[in-house]
């Protein structure tokens, strides 16, 4: 049963190779298998692409269910249309399109395959490059709020300096009218004289300034700092909303581009040996020689092309015969008089009614 199944994936014509020797069904059984389990791999190759896209277990084993019956129809149909001539350049020039289609298929079906070998590796590269992105996509949108946030902070820190500078101005005029007092500096004498009363006045109003200054700025101080509290979280909501898109990368293309960073001689060496997975039948065609079921096949055909050229050969001279038969009675029928009287008659009796007719028509007018 088994060996009947991968007879018919190899294509071959499942009653001839029935006349066939054990030996010869091998050969062929062999093929098929191969077709077979080569639809088997792309089956599995394209499902764990179309997963990586869809993320859906169902439509990825449907589509890759398409994908690998694709696959097998393209490997039964190029094994089963190379014929064995003879003739080794003969085959390889017209096994040539389908050796390149080999190629193709084979290379489409290791690079899924690839990506779910190295996924470990893949993996790796992808963080990396997610690490990169997040932390580049940070700094653009810092940039992008940069000059608010900037220009915000620097109104705060101008109304602050402006309150120490006024709070240094308050400190120096105390020590100046405390050291007036004591004698230590100004006129250099004690007690609470016009001087020490002149700058005990300058330290009370500057004070007063300072409370006005602390009090109109406190307003405005709280306002700057709520707004920039609220950039900083349109910035962090703009970071985390972007956040999932970088998480996100690692569909299809970013693992191939992934896969081809990595060092390039394990990638290779997988696709060379589905390339010879892939091309195996039909080098194994054109390295054998001619076989039992070749001369057979070649026999079938050549006696279904005589049959054809005789039932064409016997159309064309039924035709001639009947055309030259036709030709003689046509002759005699010419001769005939009575048949002619007839078609006279008849003749006559058209040419007045389409006399009556005109007539009609032009009493009308």
């Amino acid at each position: 049963m088994l060996k009947r199944f991968f007879i018919l994936c190899s294509g071959a014509d499942k009653d001839l190779i029935a006349t066939c020797s054990d030996g010869e069904q091998n050969k062929y059984a062999g093929i098929g298998a191969t077709v077979f389990f080569t639809a088997v791999m792309a089956f599995i190759a394209s499902a764990y692409a179309l997963y990586t896209v869809f993320d859906n277990v169902y439509m990825a084993v449907f589509f890759g269910f398409v994908w690998g019956s694709l696959i097998f129809n393209l490997d039964r149909f190029i094994v089963s249309t190379i014929r064995k001539k003879g003739n080794f350049m003969d085959e390889f020039i017209q096994a040539s399109p389908r050796i390149v289609l080999a190629m193709i298929i084979a290379i489409v079906i290791s690079k899924p395959l690839e990506i779910k070998i190295f996924e470990k590796e893949i993996n790796t590269v992808l963080l990396k490059e997610k690490n990169e992105m997040a932390i580049a996509n940070k700094k653009q949108v810092a940039d992008y709020f940069k000059t608010d946030v900037d220009k915000n902070q620097a109104s705060i820190d101008s109304l602050k300096n402006q309150i120490k500078a006024k709070e240094k101005e308050v400190a120096a005029l105390y020590q100046s009218y405390i050291t007036e007092a004591e004698g230590s500096a100004g006129t250099k004498k004690m007690g609470k004289g016009p001087i020490y009363k002149e700058k005990r006045a300058a330290h009370d109003a500057a004070i007063k300034q300072l409370d006005s200054l602390k009090v109109s700025s406190a307003k405005t101080i709280a306002e700057k700092e709520a707004k920039g509290k609220i950039l900083q979280a349109d910035l962090d909501k703009k970071v985390a909303d972007s956040q999932p898109i970088i998480d996100g990368f690692d569909g299809l293309m970013a693992r191939i581009n992934a896969l081809n960073k990595l060092p390039f001689l394990p990638s290779f060496f997988i696709m060379l040996l589905f390339l010879a997975i892939e091309t195996s039948p039909i080098i194994a065609k054109l390295l054998a020689s001619k076989s039992e079921y070749d001369f057979k096949y070649e026999d079938a055909e050549i006696s279904y092309k005589t049959l054809i050229e005789q039932n064409a050969y016997q159309r064309d001279l039924q035709k001639k015969t009947s055309a030259e038969m036709y030709d003689g009675v046509y002759n005699d029928l010419r001769e005939d008089q009575e048949l002619y009287e007839l078609k006279k008659k008849n003749a006559k009796a058209v040419l007045e009614m389409q006399s009556q007719e005109y007539l009609s028509k032009f009493k009308k007018v």
